[in-house]
């Protein structure tokens, strides 16, 4: 009989109890999406991997002041947000183009050149965007974070969440509006 796979909570319990692969089960669980909010809003793998290190031991030193007032998932993404905005508030990023994904050509539909082409204008994009707005949009918008857990993760009213949202699209549709002429 397999036993029941433990939840988050649970996994931080044991963490907190001296469980050595408790907080390995957690990173195996959200290293992934933490990664995918922080090279969205970094704009490159390399300082992506470097927040994402630098929250997740931020996350195993704090775990013990980890009250459950939100969920585990939602407490990791805030420390990776947190350490995205360290990384960009001390000119430590270093604007780069990210490469193409290494997929097969056959699993292409669109034109490689043309899908390069429209990522790069949205990364560039997304770096004009002040760093409040990058990061509501690209939580909500980009990673499907409701509003209500990104104003978790952000630590503010969903209405701000829903206000940066706003701006942050209003300002993607003029710097990308040539994506849509292009294209009709």
């Amino acid at each position: 009989m397999t036993q029941p796979v433990p939840t988050d909570a649970e996994l931080m319990v044991a963490h907190q109890a001296g469980d050595r692969a408790a907080f390995g089960l957690l990173v195996n669980r959200h290293a992934r999406k933490m990664w995918s909010v922080a090279v969205r809003t970094l704009g490159n793998a390399e300082d992506a991997d470097d927040a994402v290190q630098e929250a997740l031991e931020a996350a195993f030193k704090r775990a013990g002041s980890f009250r459950g007032r939100s969920a585990v998932s939602t407490w990791l993404h805030r420390i990776v947000v947190n350490a995205c905005i360290d990384r960009m508030r001390h000119d430590r990023v270093r604007r780069t183009v990210p490469l193409p994904d290494a997929e097969p050509q056959a699993a292409r539909r669109i034109d490689p050149a043309a899908e390069l082409a429209t990522r790069l204008a949205v990364d560039a994009a997304l770096a004009e965007l002040s760093v409040d707005h990058r990061i509501a949009v690209v939580l909500v918008d980009m990673e499907g974070w409701s509003v209500a857990d990104a104003a978790q993760i952000l630590d503010v009213r969903p209405g701000t969440v829903k206000s940066r949202c706003a701006r942050g699209r209003a300002k993607l549709a003029v710097l990308l509006g040539h994506l849509r002429e292009e294209a009709g």
